[in-house]
């Protein structure tokens, strides 16, 4: 089962990368930050960690990816940290909330919802994070 998950990360992580239109020798590569965000999730969830938590560490870990094959392709790191995420973001937990709201299910709607905006804000603050980690490193370093 999780050999499926992998592989579908990273083909959702690849496509994802064509509709950015980023360069063609980044492809493969977008596909597999995507893939390893999405095994570390998957792997903190075995644990168990809070979906939260692990949003958080596996967002991180996308960064610190990008970063390293954004020196490696000599390209912007946004071009694989954006592709990487699309796998961790809450899609299926925000359409839960919405069709709870439709069915008149408000507290259940609203604790899916919450859910939904507190892992895609955690998804935001690993990838602020590690950034400014690199800037403070890539500072002390001078």
């Amino acid at each position: 089962m999780i050999l499926e998950q992998l592989i579908t990360s990273f083909i959702a992580s690849a496509a994802f990368s064509i509709l950015f239109n980023v360069p063609k020798k980044t492809l493969l590569p977008c596909g597999f930050v995507g893939m390893l965000g999405w095994l570390l999730y998957v792997l903190l969830q075995e644990v168990p960690v809070n979906p939260i938590l692990a949003s958080l560490a596996a967002s991180f870990f996308v960064t610190v990816v990008s970063q390293l094959l954004a020196k490696l392709f000599k390209t912007p790191i946004i071009v694989f940290s954006v592709s990487g995420v699309i796998p961790l973001v809450p899609g299926g937990a925000a359409y839960d909330a919405m069709r709870n709201v439709v069915q008149n299910q408000y507290d259940l709607a609203v604790q899916l919802g919450a859910k939904a905006f507190m892992i895609s804000g955690a998804i935001a603050i690993g990838l602020v994070f590690s950034e400014v980690i690199n800037q403070a490193i890539r500072r002390s370093r001078l």
